[in-house]
Formats: C-alpha cells, structure tokens, sequence
C-alpha cells in the first residue's frame, strides 16, 4: 500500500475530511494503517486476488478491516465506543473518498457494520478465531442486488457477485 498513491487519488475535500478526522482520533490513525495492511495480506492469502471483486471475498475483507481497525484501536484506549465510532467513520470516510457504484457501496457499507458487529461480539478471541467466524460467515454471505433490503441480512454478509 503506496499511501502518497492513495492520497494523489483524492480530492481537496476528501483530503479536509481525513485531516478533520485524524485530528479528532490521532492516536488511532497507525493502527488503522496496520490494520488495513494486515487486511490485505490476510485477504490475498486467503483470497487471491478474488477480494478485489464484488463478491463473497470482498465481504470477508471489508468486514476483517473494520474487525481489524476496533481492535488495534481498542489496544491503545478501552474506550470501545470511540473506537467503534473511528472505525465507522473512516470507513465510511473512505466509502466516498473512493466513490463506488450504490450497490457496490451499499454492500460494502453493510459489511463494515457485520466487521464492527463481530468485534463486539468477539474481541476477546484471537485474531485466527475471527478470521475462521468470517470465513464460516463468508460461505454464507447472501447474494444480494439493487432490490435488496439489506436490513434483512442484519449481522450477515452480502455479496453482489457469485466468485
């Protein structure tokens, strides 16, 4: 992960919104950074390439990245409700930072939530129990499209593509 490649691709008020929001949570922006590496190689190692797509390994990732961000989080401050909300929002902060199709952001904003959902849940388990719940949640991510209520797979995985 190349961060000035990432930043050149933003706009002046993506880049304002990131600035205001790691200024709220600095002591949060270096394990988001660890964390969003260790996503990508976790999913790579488990996925190949098959995460950069819109189906069930794309779900698994988004929801290990938001998993992965409240949990090295949660290591510098027991405050599980700032870290919840700093994963939620730099999520989401990178949800329209990098614009999406809507169902494609739709799914990926639903499994960020199961991502943060699994943490509460689970933070207490290690990082290789969390990553075979995602798995077990993987295989049974749900295919959803353009009519989806996405409140009916509360807490599931959704995917827009069969890999």
């Amino acid at each position: 992960m190349n961060l000035i490649k990432v930043l050149k691709r933003l706009d002046s008020k993506s880049i304002w919104v990131l600035m205001k929001l790691c200024f709220r949570f600095p002591l949060f922006i270096f394990p988001t950074l660890s964390a969003t590496k260790k996503c990508m190689s976790i999913s790579t190692q488990h996925y190949g390439r098959l995460h950069y797509k819109n189906g069930p390994a794309n779900a698994f990732r988004h929801a290990f990245w938001n998993y992965l961000i409240a949990k090295n989080c949660s290591n510098l401050t027991k405050n599980e409700t700032a870290t919840l909300t700093w994963s939620e929002k730099i999520t989401d902060w990178h949800e329209k930072a990098f614009p999406n199709r809507e169902l494609a952001r739709k799914m990926d904003l639903h499994n960020n939530e199961v991502g943060r959902f699994i943490f509460l849940n689970h933070s207490s388990k290690t990082e290789q129990e969390v990553i075979e719940i995602l798995k077990k949640l993987t295989v049974a991510s749900s295919k959803v499209d353009s009519n989806s209520n996405f409140a009916n797979f509360k807490n599931k995985l959704v995917h827009i593509i069969d890999e």
